[in-house]
């Protein structure tokens, strides 16, 4: 089994709590960290742009990354969300046992 980070950026701190509860509730995602405030630059349409963003980082597995991707997608209120998923190369062994065993999805509270 392989594990990942998935990021993500977004506008607000209530719209990244809904979204990382959701995907937590659904077992997509052993955790959803929010950090922030971000400033964020970036050329959108043609422009430069800058604003205040709120960093995301979920910890799946990759078995569970192509449904989280897709429910992250179709919550998130971006036109073209990041959301970029990274492999975790090491990690403590507990700490993963702890990713699987939350995004099992079998497992009914």
């Amino acid at each position: 089994m392989g594990y990942l980070q998935v990021i993500t950026s977004i506008d607000s701190p209530d719209a990244a709590d809904r979204i990382g509860r959701a995907l937590v509730e659904r077992r997509l995602a052993a955790c959803f960290q929010v950090l922030g405030p971000i400033r964020s630059t970036y050329r959108w349409n043609g422009e430069i742009e800058q604003s205040e963003e709120w960093l995301c980082l979920a910890k799946t597995t990759t078995d569970r990354v192509t449904e989280l991707i897709t429910e992250l997608s179709a919550a998130h209120p971006y036109e073209t969300p990041e959301i970029i998923a990274t492999p975790i190369v090491h990690g403590h062994t507990d700490y993963l046992d702890w990713i699987t065993a939350e995004t099992e999805p079998t497992v009914h509270n």
